[in-house]
């Protein structure tokens, strides 16, 4: 028996397309007639259609609208292309989103059960707020100052010490270059690079893991800031970006001061050796990239906008991206993604019956009771 035809607009496949970002070789490969569906001259069967469906992970009946449904970022974008906003979000970064929204909302719930207070730093920054000040504050609170930072043997390890201590906070820090766990979604640092989700009880930062390590830690201060204003935005910022946008531009002066304090930079840079020796000293002693550094020493006026930009180009061409965030010690994967404060309080909360192991299954993204198990003793592995 023939499988029907299903009358699908074109619109409708591009939009699907475009939400999933599908690479057009990949696209053909699965559906070598989906050229024909495109321009009109044939239409998919049921079946086709719902392959279809799965691959650009859309609901299937979203295809059988007369246009494409609108979907918004459900939180403050301020992510640009040069000056330009950017529309289509893909379904990765909003299924992100809102798996993070729902584990927000779960630690509310958490948090006021147990009786906690609410966090005095969140929204305590405004725009007209000292950038020095705010910086010193944040340093402060999560003490990661320079001292403390001259114990660890390098950035990388800065990055992990200074995600433990916002977690540690009451900040809850995730870390993911998948949506979930899955390593077929994975996350694009070009369309996002991490966001905030601002609340005095369960204040949420998300990094996309997908990026360097060294745009990471940027990412992670800038972020942080978004918490200090009490403010829940979407960001792509990097070292080298000078947004538009005055909240954006705020935070990422804030995220620069904390990593590398001006006042100090001016103190211990060395005019009179090789740019390239003296980066590596400094990245050294401030436990930040040279994405950063090399941002300050603009900022501070040792560095003309040229040779800034030819070395930053440099510096980042020398740094590998990340191929996902999967692969080593899944255990030890899934708590960096969910956060060790938010799998410590969803595990003790399963173990004493107040939820369900459905619940803490969904929440973390697996499937079977023993990865829950084997992720508990993990976590007090840290």
């Amino acid at each position: 028996m023939t499988s029907p035809r299903m009358k699908v607009r074109p619109e409708l496949l591009q939009w699907a397309c475009k939400r999933r970002q599908a690479d057009p070789a990949e696209l053909r490969k699965r559906f070598p007639k989906y050229d024909d569906w495109e321009s009109g001259n044939n239409q998919p069967t049921f079946r086709q259609l719902e392959a279809f469906a799965k691959f650009t992970q859309v609901p299937f009946l979203t295809l059988l609208f007369p246009e494409p449904r609108e979907e918004k970022i459900p939180i403050q974008d301020l992510r640009t292309v040069g000056n330009r906003n950017i529309s289509q979000p893909s379904g990765n970064l909003l299924d992100t989103i809102y798996m993070c929204q729902q584990r927000q909302g779960w630690y509310q719930t958490f948090a006021m059960l147990e009786g906690e207070e609410p966090l005095p730093f969140v929204g305590s920054a405004t725009l007209q707020s000292d950038v020095e000040t705010t910086a010193k504050k944040i340093r402060a609170t999560l003490s990661f100052d320079i001292e403390e930072r001259q114990q660890l043997p390098n950035w990388t390890q800065a990055l992990r010490y200074f995600a433990n201590q916002a977690d540690d906070l009451g900040i809850l820090v995730m870390i993911s270059g998948v949506v979930r766990n899955n390593p077929h979604r994975k996350l694009n640092p070009e369309e996002f690079r991490g966001f905030a989700l601002a609340d005095k009880l369960a204040p949420l930062v998300f990094i996309n893991g997908a990026d360097t390590k060294a745009a990471q830690i940027f990412t992670l201060a800038h972020e942080l800031a978004h918490i200090w204003l009490g403010e829940s935005s979407l960001s792509n910022v990097t070292p080298d970006s000078f947004s538009p946008h005055r909240i954006e531009r705020w935070c990422n002066q804030v995220a620069a001061e904390v990593l590398v304090p001006l006042v100090s930079l001016r103190q211990n840079f060395r005019e009179d050796v090789t740019l390239s020796d003296e980066l590596q000293r400094l990245v050294n002693y401030y436990k930040t990239s040279t994405l950063v550094v090399l941002r300050r020493l603009f900022e501070m006026e040792a560095l003309q906008y040229s040779t800034f930009a030819e070395q930053y180009r440099y510096q980042l061409s020398q740094l590998k991206p990340r191929k996902g965030s999967g692969g080593g010690n899944f255990h030890a994967t899934l708590k960096t993604r969910v956060g060790q404060r938010f799998g410590t309080a969803l595990v003790e909360s399963t173990l004493s019956g107040d939820t369900s192991h459905k619940d803490a299954l969904y929440y973390l993204g697996i499937k079977k009771m023993s990865t829950l198990d084997a992720f508990a003793e993990s976590l007090w592995e840290r």
